[in-house]
């Protein structure tokens, strides 16, 4: 599970949809953008007394891209309480973006006069109370608003006219046209009790069945959360403000405080691949800031390759292997020195190095799967 974040930089290409952490973005053809989602501007509160740092940090990132994406999505709570001075900020902060940003608001956007500060800031050209589509090499994008007059304990709601805007919206659109929708609160029931969901979402899903390749993308929860539900993949980002707790494991939601020296360790970044159009997406957290333990390593498994293929670490460190892929990999040293079992979808492996040398392996079940640990 992932904590929270900065954002993701998402590559659709062909109808598949695939996703890296910033600062991993790779060249090559398919359209490149970038997600954040709840900055929480105005948030003053323990859990992260700076949360203007932490947005200006993912800014910096994306800015740092050497092949910069073509444009941003923002998909909620840009504001903590609406007010105009938070307004403002968000605006000059995002603007340090040479870049198109494309908004939906969050609940938290909509508290003061039904929304009209935020329509006037960042919903011009959008419909109701702010969706909006757009079309960008071939792909066709789709805004929706789910915070808007919510019910006592209930759900996120999209509503009549929206819905049915919708239903509009897509009709031209020929079934092969990958679809990619962008909203705050979960267009999935992640966790209702919570209110971690919406009412209607099936009648929105129902208007894209006749689709091929439909990704949701959504915010609200703070964490990276997943489902695929046939040709639909799901996708909750991570917040660029502060955690909150896994669904069901304290009494309610809301931030949640880490220690200080430990905040930016889970400000982590997201690599997120969509192989196939009805394959899930796998998501590897990254660290805004590496963890102050050394002798610590990740490598990842992901797309039938070990990434990265080579891992330089210090006597005494530890290698951890997770398998991100849709199929099942394992980790076998060439020499018998290590070997892992089957690691399925998320599986992990762990293994200590306390002398130096050259470490290859392989998996055996994919023998063209090749890395090697140099320890020195």
């Amino acid at each position: 599970m992932a904590w929270v974040g900065t954002g993701a930089v998402w590559t659709m290409s062909s109808g598949v949809l695939s996703g890296s952490p910033l600062g991993a973005m790779h060249r090559g053809a398919g359209l490149r953008f970038v997600q954040i989602s709840d900055s929480h501007i105005g948030f003053d509160k323990p859990a992260n007394t700076d949360v203007t740092a932490t947005l200006r940090a993912a800014i910096a990132k994306i800015k740092a891209e050497p092949e910069q994406p073509s444009f941003v999505l923002h998909t909620g709570d840009l504001t903590h309480l609406s007010k105009p001075a938070q307004f403002d900020t968000l605006q000059q902060v995002m603007s340090e973006l040479a870049l198109p940003v494309f908004y939906v608001p969050g609940e938290h956007d909509v508290l003061e006069d039904d929304g009209k500060s935020y329509l006037q800031r960042f919903g011009r050209g959008t419909q109701g109370a702010g969706w909006h589509s757009f079309d960008q090499n071939g792909i066709h994008f789709i805004g929706l608003v789910n915070v808007v007059d919510l019910k006592a304990g209930g759900l996120g709601t999209l509503g009549p006219a929206q819905l049915e805007w919708l239903e509009k919206d897509v009709k031209r659109l020929k079934s092969s046209t990958p679809i990619v929708v962008f909203a705050h609160i979960p267009l999935w029931s992640v966790y209702p009790d919570w209110g971690w969901g919406t009412d209607d979402s099936a009648r929105a899903l129902s208007s894209l069945k006749r689709f091929g390749s439909v990704s949701v993308l959504n915010g609200h929860i703070h964490q990276v959360m997943q489902k695929v539900e046939g040709h639909v993949t799901f996708h909750t980002a991570m917040s660029t403000a502060f955690p909150q707790p896994a669904p069901g494991s304290a009494p309610s939601p809301g931030p949640m405080k880490v220690p200080d020296d430990r905040l930016r360790t889970l400000l982590g970044l997201s690599r997120v691949s969509f192989h196939e159009v009805n394959h899930p997406i796998a998501i590897t957290d990254v660290p805004l800031e590496a963890t102050a333990a050394a002798g610590a390593s990740d490598v990842v498994v992901d797309s039938f390759s070990f990434t990265p293929a080579m891992t330089s670490v210090p006597i005494g460190s530890t290698i951890t292997w997770t398998n991100r892929d849709d199929v099942p990999h394992n980790i076998v040293s060439t020499e018998q020195k290590f070997k892992s079992p089957v690691l399925d979808t998320d599986g992990q492996f762990s293994h200590r190095f306390d002398a130096p040398g050259t470490y290859k392996y392989f998996c055996s079940i994919h023998p063209r799967m090749t890395g090697q640990v140099v320890v020195g």
